[in-house]
């Protein structure tokens, strides 16, 4: 079984020299809801998601050795200073050093950016996190060259974990589960695993287009939506409910049941924000343009029999699903009728994809 303990470098050689990588990562799009976690980045009930492709973050990481021993680093964002983004990869590298400790041997400059526009309101701390833990494991490659690729895997995934919870999700697989739960096997609550099941060809290169409702800043933030989960009246019942609903489309993506499938996720979705709506405080993510754009859904999918479906990150942006046998219907849909509710007509056309690739 692997613990923290196995995952932790406890011996290493230190690079004299200079260097360098960069690695991509995507954004991926959760089925089954996390919502709600414990101390460390440890999440209260499981998730299910479907990776993507085009909605990624490039990361280089430039190392140069120094002599003290302590985190030490350079940001920037598209080429310049980002002083906003320091605070939380200051987080990260204090929650990676102890298992990673050849961290504090480095200084780092670290030059990130989207292919997607940056205040589009895409979760781009998945992507970001992913991208930059993918980076770090390939320093460690370099310093502790004698574990197996499933050890890098884990712990890039466990570190990505440990920078923004979704982010785990974003390293490796098409689709990736990510909390202990019965229904699958190997599942864990410090990394992302591959859904290790058949999967319906349907499902292949599945589509998501993401309409972009509100590219503002949320009034909310996930992290304080999260701990609003402690006292939630009804959280115990929706943490079950997460475990029920992976085991249940653990066999729909083996059926291709796409009625079960729609049912499931666009369920998921709204029992997502009925949690926002009844924690204490409450808040509202959705925008009137949201709903409009489910009903319009609800109703082409009624009228044509086209099996596309929605789901919902914690915001107001829409994610259109739909298998790519359908693509061109879907997404003339897309452009006119549901465009004119995004903010200046703007969506992007996203599939499934396969996680962090160094280039």
């Amino acid at each position: 079984m692997t613990t923290l303990d196995t995952l932790k470098t406890n011996n290493y050689s230190k690079i004299n020299s200079k260097g360098s990588f960069t690695f991509s990562a995507p954004s991926n799009i959760a089925l089954v809801k996390y919502w709600g976690k414990k101390d460390n980045q440890i999440p209260a009930n499981p998730s299910l998601s479907f990776t993507l492709n085009n909605c990624k973050t490039v990361t280089t990481l430039q190392y140069a050795p120094k002599t003290d021993k302590n985190i030490s680093f350079d940001l920037l964002f598209e080429g310049q200073p980002k002083e906003s983004f320091r605070p939380k990869i200051q987080k990260y590298f204090e929650r990676i050093q102890d298992l990673c400790p050849y961290v504090l041997d480095y200084h780092f400059t670290i030059d990130t950016k989207n292919t997607f526009p940056h205040s589009s309101g895409i979760a781009s701390s998945a992507s970001g996190m992913a991208a930059l833990s993918a980076n770090i494991i390939a320093l460690e490659k370099l310093v502790n060259p004698n574990e197996t690729e499933d050890y890098y895997l884990q712990k890039a995934s466990l570190l990505a974990r440990l920078g923004s919870g979704s982010a785990c999700r974003s390293i490796k697989g098409n689709i990736v589960v990510w909390g202990e739960t019965e229904s699958i096997e190997n599942s864990s609550d410090l990394f992302g695993v591959e859904f290790p099941y058949e999967v319906n060809a349907i499902f292949e290169n599945y589509q998501d287009t993401i309409l972009l409702v509100d590219k503002g800043k949320k009034q909310v933030s996930s992290t304080v939506g999260h701990e609003l989960m402690h006292n939630h009246p009804f959280a115990e019942r929706r943490f079950q409910q997460a475990h029920e609903n992976i085991a249940k489309l653990k066999e729909i993506l083996k059926s291709g049941n796409l009625t079960e499938f729609i049912a499931l996720v666009e369920s998921e979705a709204l029992t997502l924000h009925s949690m926002m709506m009844t924690s204490m405080p409450y808040f509202i993510l959705m925008k009137p343009n949201t709903l409009e754009i489910i009903n319009q859904i609800w109703k082409f999918r009624e009228t044509t029999k086209v099996p596309v479906c929605f789901t919902l990150d914690a915001g107001a942006n829409v994610h259109v699903l739909y298998p790519n046998n359908y693509k061109e219907e879907v997404q003339e849909f897309i452009a006119a009728e549901l465009a004119k509710y995004c903010q200046n007509n703007q969506f992007i056309h996203d599939e499934m994809g396969f996680g962090a690739i160094e280039l």
